[in-house]
Order: C-alpha cells, then structure tokens, then sequence
C-alpha cells in the first residue's frame, strides 16, 4: 500500500483533540498509510515532532503560528496552503478534524480535487449555533462523518450506529467511532489498594472544563472528610481564578497540590496517585481523561454531559453528578468516600470497561473504515 492521507487540524498544541489525531496517525501509519499532518495556525513543537516521531510529516501553514483576520483571508490562506500540500503529497483521502475554521477546508480541497473527504466531530452539537452547514456538507461534500459516540452523532444527525465491519458505505455516511486510549496506555492488571482520600482532577483549566466547581465542592467535601487533599494535574487560565477561590473558601494550601501540565507519559504515576477522579465538565465531546483515569481503576465522578454519559455507566463503574452543580458533585462525592467497598467495586468494573477503548479496536475500526473508502467509493 502507498497511499497518502492528508489530515487536517487547526492547531497542534495540548489537548485532546490532538492527541486523538495522533492516534489516528498512529494506526494509519500501521496501517501502511502515508500521512502527512497539516496544521493551518497555532502549534507547539514539541506537539508537531511528536506527530514526526509517530511517523507523519508535517506541514505548518503558517510559519509563526498565527491566524489571519477575517473570513476571506483566512479562505485565501488555507487555499494556498492546502493547494501546496495537495500538488505535492496527492492524497487520496483528507481526514479533517474538529470541523473549524467551519467548512473551508473540506470546500477548498474538494474544489483541489480531493474526491474523498472524512470528516470527525469530537465534540457535541450543543456547541454550534445552528447545524445547517453540517448538514449541507454531509449531504453534498463529505464522504463520511465520523464521531466520537453514538451521542454525540445522534445530536449531530438525529440517528447513529456504532462502526463495524459490517457496515455498509453509501454516498455519504456518519457513524461513530469511539476515541481510544493511547497505545502505550494499557489497563493496569487489578485495581490494587486505593490511596486515601485523594481526589484528582487531570484537565486543562479552563471554562469549559468547568473547574469552577471543584473549589466549592471540595470545600463541602472536606467538611465531612477533613483527611482529603486534591491534586490538579493540568494548567490553563483559571488557575488564578481557582487559587483565588480556594483561598476565600479557607482551603489551607496544604490541601492542594497544583502539578500543571504534565507529559502524557507520567500520567500513569498520578492517575495511581489518586482514589476517585473529578470530571466536572460543561460540554464533553468524549471525555479522554476518564478512560484513562478508568485504565488506571480509578472511578469516575462526571458531569451528566455528552461523551461522559456513555462512557461511564452510572453507579456501575462510576458517577454522574447534575451538569454544573456543585453540590450534587460533592455530595456523591462524600457518599463515596463513605463506603470505600462501593468505590472499590466501581474502580474494578471502571478497568474493565476502559478495555473496550483500547487502541488496538481502533485501529481496526479505522483501517477498516479506509479500506472501504478506497474499495466501496470508488
């Protein structure tokens, strides 16, 4: 096989996006596929030589990492990017990731010729003001959408289906297929004994995330259990907003420990640090901590948002608390922490179930999904 694949990503920085688009390059590149990674704006490098090491080239459009101005220069930017790319790599299939900026990279490499366009949603609907341009570009210009559950695709489309060997390709499709741990992620082999009283939170902090909330959950939290300490594995800007509240609310700094960001490699060592793990999250596409956190037999404590929801069976290996409330997480909290043989039982059924987002089943889905692409649409 010596096909090209080009993917298209407006950013490599830190983030779950990107780090599911590596692993994309990963089982393609398995796979036999070239791929060549094109970055249309802002990038970090060591992401981008993270993506070489994978096996991919990669392509920065713009050489200081910045985004043009306003909507017709950014479509006569990425049409002289993406034109260069495409003359010089001649892919067969463009992989497009995360649908911003909107629909001009799917237009500009149909009209390069591209005959073959997947597309990924990683996130839900909720997001968009409206879905008629997703819809358009369903029906008309994109050969497959794919996302990352079945929820997120019914918010998208009204209808899913999970992605399997059997499915049949028609003009265009959408299904789902399930983002997966990295491959070097493997589940542990037993949940082990569970540190004491420590609540773990590994995000990127900003609104979204909505670590707004943890401040004050914690705060009740240690009201009932004043032997807990809550260690923040992740940065953003709300760091100074969280220290601030963590400071009105009388949390003593000896309560919390703030690691920022850390390489994905440590990840395990922390994840085995903690006994429950936070995700209280306003809109969730997948939710990529939580299988990780659950490869590690570490339950859950979710926001009731997108991916979440189908990732975490609720009571069963882990906990769903009401989007945006703080007390209900606390509270769940609390009634954990109060029966620790409950919450070894979610942690032993959270491992088993983050089994099923293995690397490997991606990977099949994946170069199962282009082989058809390169066999049925033809």
């Amino acid at each position: 096989m010596n096909q090209s694949v080009l993917i298209g990503i407006p950013c490599l920085k830190t983030g779950g996006t990107e780090m599911q688009t590596l692993r994309l390059v990963e089982a393609l590149t398995e796979g036999g596929y070239h791929c060549v990674t094109v970055c249309y704006f802002e990038y970090d490098y060591p992401m981008v030589q993270t993506f070489e090491k994978a096996g991919s080239r990669v392509v920065c459009l713009s050489a200081y990492g910045k985004r043009p101005t306003g909507i017709r220069n950014v479509y006569r930017f990425l049409k002289t990017g993406l034109k260069r790319v495409v003359e010089e790599y001649r892919p067969k299939i463009a992989h497009i990731q995360y649908m911003a900026p909107g629909a001009i990279p799917v237009t500009v490499l149909q009209r390069l010729g591209v005959r073959t366009i997947v597309a990924t949603l990683h996130t839900d609907a909720d997001i968009y003001r409206n879905l008629r341009l997703i819809h358009f570009l369903q029906r008309h210009c994109v050969t497959a959408f794919t996302c990352v559950t079945e929820a997120a695709e019914r918010s998208f489309f009204g209808n899913s289906q999970l992605f399997n060997n059997d499915t049949k390709l028609r003009k265009h499709n959408h299904f789902t297929i399930h983002n997966c741990l990295a491959p070097d992620f493997t589940p542990a082999d037993n949940v082990g004994e569970l540190p004491h009283s420590v609540i773990g939170i590994v995000a990127r902090l900003v609104p979204i995330k909505g670590v707004d909330l943890v401040m004050p959950a914690f705060a009740k939290v240690l009201e009932k259990h004043p032997e807990c300490r809550l260690l923040i594995v992740g940065d953003g800007k709300e760091r100074t907003a969280m220290e601030r509240q963590q400071a009105e609310l009388g949390i003593g700094p000896e309560k919390t420990e703030w690691v920022g960001t850390a390489e994905h490699r440590k990840l395990h060592e922390y994840y085995s640090r903690m006994s429950l793990v936070w995700m209280p999250s306003r809109s969730e596409g997948f939710g990529l901590s939580a299988i990780e956190a659950m490869a590690q037999g570490r339950a859950v404590v979710a926001s009731a948002t997108g991916g979440l929801c189908e990732i975490i069976d609720d009571g069963n290996d882990g906990i769903l608390f009401r989007k945006g409330d703080a007390d209900d997480m606390a509270a769940k909290t609390i009634a954990l922490l109060d029966d620790i043989q409950r919450l070894q039982t979610l942690s032993a059924n959270a491992l088993q179930k983050a089994k099923q987002f293995s690397f490997d089943n991606y990977k099949t889905s994946i170069l199962t999904l282009y082989s058809k692409l390169t066999s049925e649409t033809k």
